[in-house]
């Protein structure tokens, strides 16, 4: 007999155990996001009105990505609901790209080895990702073409709007701060860099004549010193050699005011595509871009120009104070699956290397920021390691810390209920315990649960209980019950495959 057969006899439309990861299952997004949560979910998810940082260190599979993804769907929920108090979500979880660029802007020395590629990644390297997530993000929502607003993203995830009429409102300097953040941060490779900021400055109203002042001057002084010198050369008053002495010296007065701003935009942009170690920038793109912004309002303007966090502060000080005046009132920064990418390959010490700098207490109560982390449990053992100076930075009593995200057999009997109540025909009532023949006691279920810990050895095991049981039996004669012997036969072997990844 087949599963599905099995699951139709007791009214359940599809197999509620086929999945495992939490990003492509159906059951989870479609129900039991909603509907179903751990115990510390309250802890975790805190209040919207007031951004606040959670910790949550767990084993594989025990259901880190399930709650953050139970995270942004109510996060967007409540956008949905509040409209002029919603919170900008910050999605920290693909981390290949900003590696990739940091490991090739480091240099050959430096990214042989992924041990000396993370000793060189700091505090500001994560603010850096951070602000290039939610600044391109922005980007997007403003450059987005009317028929395509409010449609969710490629992974599904919904988008957070932008009110264009609230554009329109910004003061020059809050425009100025979007372009200056858009020059530095933006990742899109939609259309051109250049093209790309352009058209956001129209979309802000943004004039900047005036950028434009000392190149009239030069050309204006070089077109009246060619006139004034050929003039007299022409009449040969002057031999050929005075001119090209004395025309250079004329025109330098008119042309020295653009040479020494060209000058600086372009240090300065060598600066930000040598510090900024996270993204991709060219020196050229980004030159012609701070020569587009009048001197007087780039003096003094925090740029990501030094390996320091200073700079990074005032940026994101800023980024904070626009998506305000865009309707958001507080910014979520959501981190997970750190053991995922290619450079961390989820060595411990590597993912330690890589996490370590973000555990920083002024980071992490930054007003109107928070932070829900999803780490996984083999960087806890590391902090008991850690010692006072690393305790006194991270200030870790401070951020709701989760040491253990772990399950209890009850609590694993309810969620496997609930997705089993997600699949069955509507009226039907079916429990996990009327799968198993009566010998299965309730008890024992419970003690089985809670000993394979988390949801995905759970569900790996039933399946496999389920697909051992209907290869015992034919269509022509079919049991719509498991018994004691397969349950244990599979559990037997299940739990020493379990064990040596515990």
């Amino acid at each position: 007999m087949n599963i599905q057969s099995f699951f139709e006899h007791h009214g359940i439309l599809r197999n509620p155990f086929a999945e495992e990861d939490a990003q492509t299952d159906p059951v989870f997004k479609d129900h039991c996001i909603s509907s179903s949560y751990h115990p510390v979910w309250d802890k975790v998810y805190g209040d919207p009105t007031e951004p606040s940082t959670a910790i949550v260190f767990g084993p594989k599979g025990s259901g880190k990505t399930a709650m953050r993804l139970q995270i942004d769907r109510h996060l967007s929920r409540y956008n949905q609901d509040h409209p002029d108090r919603r919170v900008f979500i910050v999605r920290y979880d693909d981390f290949n790209p900003f590696l990739d660029h940091f490991r090739e802007r480091l240099g050959a020395f430096h990214s042989k080895k992924p041990e000396k590629t993370l000793d060189a990644w700091r505090l500001w390297d994560h603010m850096d990702s951070i602000l290039c997530l939610g600044v391109t993000d922005l980007v997007n929502q403003v450059l987005c073409p009317e028929d395509q607003v409010g449609r969710p993203d490629a992974l599904g995830r919904s988008a957070q709007t932008i009110d264009r009429s609230k554009l329109r409102q910004l003061d020059r300097t809050s425009a100025r701060d979007f372009l200056l953040l858009a020059c530095c941060y933006d990742q899109s490779t939609a259309s051109t860099f250049d093209g790309r900021w352009s058209e956001l400055r129209k979309r802000l109203g943004y004039r900047n004549w005036s950028a434009y002042g000392d190149l009239v001057m030069m050309v204006v002084s070089l077109i009246l010193v060619a006139l004034f010198v050929g003039y007299f050369w022409y009449r040969e008053s002057i031999s050929d050699r005075t001119a090209l002495i004395l025309a250079p010296l004329l025109a330098l007065p008119g042309a020295l005011p653009f040479v020494i701003r060209w000058c600086k935009s372009l240090w300065a942009a060598r600066g930000i595509r040598r510090h900024m170690r996270v993204g991709k920038r060219d020196v050229a793109p980004l030159r012609r871009v701070l020569l587009k912004i009048p001197p007087r309002e780039l003096s003094s303007q925090p740029l990501p120009r030094y390996d320091r966090t200073d700079d990074r502060y005032e940026l994101l000080s800023k980024f904070q104070g626009l998506i305000r005046m865009l309707g958001f009132e507080g910014m979520m920064v959501l981190m997970d699956r750190v053991d995922e990418p290619d450079l961390l390959g989820g060595h411990p010490e590597l993912m330690r290397r890589f996490v370590w700098p973000l555990l920083d207490n002024k980071l992490l109560k930054h007003p109107g920021l928070g932070f829900k982390l999803m780490l996984p449990k083999e960087l806890y053992r590391d902090v008991e390691r850690e010692g006072r100076e690393f305790h006194e930075r991270a200030r870790l009593d401070k951020q709701n810390l989760i040491p253990s995200f772990q399950w209890s057999g009850e609590s694993l009997y309810d969620l496997v209920n609930a997705r089993m109540l997600a699949c069955t025909i509507e009226g039907r009532k079916v429990e996990p315990q009327d799968l198993f023949v009566e010998a299965i006691s309730y008890q024992r279920l419970l003690t089985v649960f809670q000993s394979l810990r988390v949801p995905r050895h759970l569900f790996r095991f039933l399946y496999r209980v389920l697909a051992e049981h209907c290869n015992r039996y034919t269509d022509t004669q079919p049991k719509f019950q498991i018994d004691l012997e397969t349950f244990e036969s599979i559990y037997a072997v299940y739990s020493r495959e379990v064990e040596p990844l515990s």
